[in-house]
């Protein structure tokens, strides 16, 4: 193995050393299942593509909330803090 060293975002270290713990792992052995899991050699949309795609949603489904578009950034935050 070749050691190296990375720079992460407290939040991400965070995030990581809670996977390792639940998982019975060191730190190393998280970040290297992690990058194992990288989708290589295929490449992703366009970002033409992806704009694409999310214009073709756009407006396809019903949360049933009748405030959605005054208040989305709550929404969401409530939605990520599950």
């Amino acid at each position: 193995m070749i050691r190296t060293q990375v720079q992460l975002s407290e939040g991400n270290l965070r995030k990581l050393r809670e996977y390792a713990v639940r998982r019975g792992i060191s730190l190393a052995e998280a970040i290297r299942q992690a990058v194992e899991t990288l989708p290589v050699g295929a490449p992703g949309p366009s970002s033409e593509e992806r704009r694409a795609r999310a214009l073709a949603a756009a407006g396809k489904f019903r949360s049933g909330r009748k405030d959605l578009s005054s208040r989305h950034d709550e929404h969401l935050a409530e939605a990520f803090a599950r």
